[in-house]
């Protein structure tokens, strides 16, 4: 029987696809916490609760599933059962970025 080394070192490495894909999502992620930033400020000036929606929105559409996967990413590693735990969190991100379209969309009829 032949042994094979474990290469961990290997199968951490990201390749230049995931490494600018996560570049990316934290540029996503910049940019529509900064909308949901002027959104807010729009509420405030004005006391316009569509625009406290609009901002609702946008940080659950783009922060909240950036969120999760940062901190998702040692949850699944520390888990027995990564699958399960990985499934966990992109079905709570989904879940956020379905709620959020649903607000902006509620905020946008207003």
């Amino acid at each position: 029987m032949i042994e094979l080394p474990l290469q961990v070192s290997e199968a951490l490495e990201p390749t230049r696809f995931e490494a600018a894909m996560m570049v990316i999502n934290v540029a996503k992620a910049l940019v529509g916490i900064a909308i949901a930033y002027i959104a807010y400020r729009g509420y405030r000036r004005n006391e316009s609760r569509p625009m406290l929606y609009l901002a609702v929105g946008f940080v659950l559409v783009l922060g909240v599933p950036f969120v999760l996967f940062l901190g998702g990413l040692p949850l699944v590693a520390l888990v027995a059962v990564p699958s399960v735990a990985e499934q966990a969190i992109v079905a709570a991100s989904e879940l956020s970025q379905v709620i959020g379209l649903l607000i902006i969309v509620y905020a946008l009829r207003m």
